[in-house]
């Protein structure tokens, strides 16, 4: 898959990501996640905007987090004019510092922390031949790195309220691999072995954190980021060979999944991986 070399696509995963007002809509609240509070990286389009509304309708205080600030401001106000919780912060995930007065904010603002979804991430198309050190880096600082960040602090605010759920937004593209994509699939399956690392360490046989670590791994998602290349003439038609249901997926098919780690309702799932790419890896 190709896409805009050197480009931050700040509101979400770059295989998912998009603009706009992507916002599940399924019907009536049904307070799946009542009562907990959320962190959501990458909140200010696309993918983060998508799972931090869903986890607002369902009842959870969301701290929304991006780069973009009038983005994440704007989820935020999303949230609140229905009626939800929601506070925005700006954030830059590869920066330690920042972690610390998110998950600070989190637990003074809201009293406790029980969910974090790392859903910020940044694509690069680069052949390895013409991939520079310096850009490889970049895009670790962001999607890996970040990632760490985020279980690092997360775990340590989580384990003061008992426990809880971090969901880790990894891709299809960390399962297999996508020509002129090295460094996004290498950070990308970092996150998933990460996530499975973390899993064992917090479980009741590693450190008794009480914490559940699992990765989603989205395929092509159909939003106004990706649309430029889906309806390119020749890279569209590659992707759509990608899927064998046929089409592409939508923001609220990944908010979801999410939802569902976020719930209790997967009590007794940790180190898993959620795929939710319409068939692609199964090929």
């Amino acid at each position: 898959m190709r896409g805009r070399p050197g480009t931050r696509e700040s509101g979400s995963e770059a295989y998912a990501a998009g603009g706009g007002d992507a916002s599940p809509n399924n019907g009536g609240q049904m307070n799946r996640v009542l009562g907990k509070t959320a962190i959501v990286t990458g909140g200010a389009s696309g993918l983060g905007r998508a799972i931090a509304v869903l986890l607002a309708r369902e009842g959870a205080k969301v701290v929304v987090t991006d780069v973009n600030k009038a983005g994440g401001e704007e989820t935020a106000a999303f949230i609140r004019k229905a009626g939800n919780e929601a506070l925005f912060m700006k954030h830059d995930v590869g920066k330690e510092r920042d972690w610390a007065k998110v998950t600070d904010a989190a637990v003074k603002g809201f009293g406790r922390l029980d969910v974090l979804v790392n859903c910020a991430g940044v694509f690069l198309a680069s052949s390895i031949a013409e991939l520079t050190l310096e850009k490889w880096r970049w895009v670790m600082s962001i999607n890996l790195d970040g990632v760490f960040l985020g279980i690092k602090y997360g775990s340590q605010a989580m384990a003061r309220f008992g426990g809880g759920s971090i969901i880790n937004i990894s891709s299809a593209g960390g399962i297999v691999g996508t020509s002129d994509s090295s460094a996004y699939n290498a950070s990308k399956g970092g996150v998933r072995l990460l996530t499975k690392a973390a899993a064992i360490e917090f479980s009741k046989a590693g450190h008794d954190y009480n914490i559940r670590v699992n990765s989603v791994h989205p395929g092509v998602i159909e939003t106004p980021m990706t649309a430029p290349l889906i309806n390119d003439p020749e890279g569209g038609k590659e992707m759509a060979n990608w899927q064998p249901m046929g089409h592409f997926g939508e923001p609220d098919d990944v908010a979801y999944g999410v939802l569902y780690l976020a719930s209790d309702e997967s009590k007794f799932l940790t180190g898993s991986e959620l795929v939710i790419d319409g068939g692609w890896t199964a090929q």
